[in-house]
C-alpha cells in the first residue's frame, strides 16, 4: 500500500520533531532548589514513610522508572493514579507521605481535587510544564520541564518528563549530580539523531502493518513507562485500538489473540529480564504470530535502538511507537493527534 505522507505534515508531527531541542531546554534548567534538597535530607532522615507517586495518563506511565529507582534505593514507594488516589486511598495523605505529582498542565480535575483534598498536610514535589498552574502553586517543591506549547497528543512534555523525573529521582537517592548530568546530556542528540529517518522509518512500518488490526505492546521494569504511554498515544493519535502489558501478563490469557491480524511489539528492555522478552518473541513467533523486538537486537531499523544508560533509555523507547502512530495516520489517510472528543487538559472527573 503507497501512502501520502503529506497528510500527517501537521502539528503533531512538527512537536514530535521538536523534542530534541525541549530536550535540550529542560536539560539546561534542572536545578536543585533549596526546597528539594530539603525533602530530599528529610526523606533521608526518615522523616516519610512512603513516597506517593501520581499521575494520569502518560504523566502517570512515565513514572514507572522512578518508582524502581526508589524501591531500589530502598525507600517505600508507591504508585496510584490520582484519581484513585484523591477518592479511595486519601489515608496517604498525612506529614509521613511525600507525593511526588506528575501533570503537563497542572491544572487537570484531578490536580485541582488533589490539592484540595490534600490542603497542606503531605508535602508535595510538582513535575509539570506549567509553573503558574494550582498543581505548581500548590506543591512544596517543584522541577519544570521545558516542552512548550504541545498541540494534542503528549510527546515533548513527556520526553522531558521522564527527563526531570530521572533528575528528581537522583537527588532524592543523592546521587552525584555531575554523573547525573553526564548520564542525561546525551538524551536530546540521541533522539535527534533518531528522528532524521522519520519518513523512511513511517514508509517501512506502513508496509509492516498492513492487514493488522490488533496492537499490543509489551515490555517488564521500566520498559512499563514505553508500553503504557505507547498504547495511550496510539489510541489518542490514530483512532486505533492497542493494548498495554507487561510481557508476563500477556503469557496470562492475551496470547490466543495471536493471529495474522496482531502484532506485539516486543520491549528488549535491560539485563534483568531481557532473555524473558525475548523468549516471549520467539514463542509468539514459532506459534505463527507476528512480532517484532524493540532494542538493541531488533530486525527493523526504526525498532533497533542504541545501547544508552538507563537514565535515557526510557526516553529513546518511545520514539518507535510515535513512528507507529504516524505510520497508521499515513495508512488511514487521516491527519495524526487531531482530537474529535478529548481535549488538551481534562476538566470533567
Amino acid at each position: 500500500m503507497a501512502v501520502d505522507l503529506r497528510v500527517i505534515e501537521g502539528e503533531y508531527l512538527q512537536d514530535l520533531l521538536d523534542q530534541p531541542q525541549a530536550l535540550e531546554n529542560t536539560f539546561k534548567s534542572l536545578d536543585r532548589s533549596k526546597e528539594l534538597l530539603d525533602l530530599a535530607s528529610r526523606l533521608h532522615r526518615r522523616k516519610f514513610q512512603r513516597i506517593v507517586l501520581t499521575g494520569m495518563g502518560s504523566s502517570f506511565h512515565a513514572l514507572h522508572p522512578l518508582n524502581l529507582q526508589l524501591i531500589g534505593h530502598g525507600f517505600t514507594a508507591i504508585m496510584v493514579e490520582t484519581s484513585e488516589l484523591i477518592h479511595y486511598k486519601t489515608r496517604f495523605f498525612d506529614p509521613k507521605t511525600l507525593i511526588v505529582a506528575v501533570s503537563q498542565s497542572g491544572q487537570s480535575v484531578e490536580m485541582l481535587r488533589l490539592a484540595e483534598v490534600n490542603g497542606k498536610r503531605s508535602s508535595v514535589i510538582a513535575v509539570t510544564n506549567t509553573p503558574e498552574s494550582p498543581l505548581g502553586k500548590h506543591a512544596t517543591a517543584a522541577l519544570y520541564t521545558q516542552a512548550g506549547r504541545e498541540f494534542s497528543v503528549s510527546c515533548k512534555t513527556y520526553v522531558t518528563a521522564l527527563m526531570a523525573l530521572k533528575w528528581l529521582g537522583d537527588i532524592l537517592c543523592e546521587r552525584d549530580v555531575r554523573q547525573s548530568r553526564r548520564e542525561l546530556k546525551p538524551a536530546s542528540g540521541a533522539v535527534d539523531a533518531y528522528l532524521a529517518n522519520w519518513k523512511e522509518d513511517v514508509y517501512r512500518l506502513a508496509e509492516r502493518l498492513d492487514r493488522i488490526r490488533h496492537l499490543f505492546l509489551v515490555g517488564r521494569g521500566a520498559s512499563l513507562a514505553a508500553v503504557g504511554t505507547g498504547a495511550l498515544i496510539v489510541k489518542e493519535s490514530d483512532h486505533f485500538h492497542a493494548e498495554g502489558m507487561s510481557s508476563a501478563a500477556f503469557r496470562h490469557g492475551p496470547l490466543e489473540m495471536l493471529s495474522e491480524e496482531t502484532l506485539v511489539v516486543v520491549f528488549s528492555g535491560d539485563d534483568r529480564t531481557r532473555n524473558l522478552n525475548h523468549r516471549l518473541l520467539a514463542d509468539i513467533q514459532q506459534e505463527g504470530g507476528r512480532a517484532e523486538l524493540v532494542g538493541e537486537g531488533a530486525a527493523l531499523d526504526c525498532f533497533r535502538l542504541a545501547d544508552h544508560s538507563s537514565s535515557v533509555r526510557p526516553i529513546y523507547e518511545i520514539l518507535p511507537i510515535q513512528m507507529i502512530t504516524l505510520a497508521l495516520a499515513a495508512r488511514a489517510g487521516r491527519e495524526p493527534g487531531k482530537f474529535a472528543l478529548a481535549t488538551k487538559v481534562t476538566t470533567t472527573e
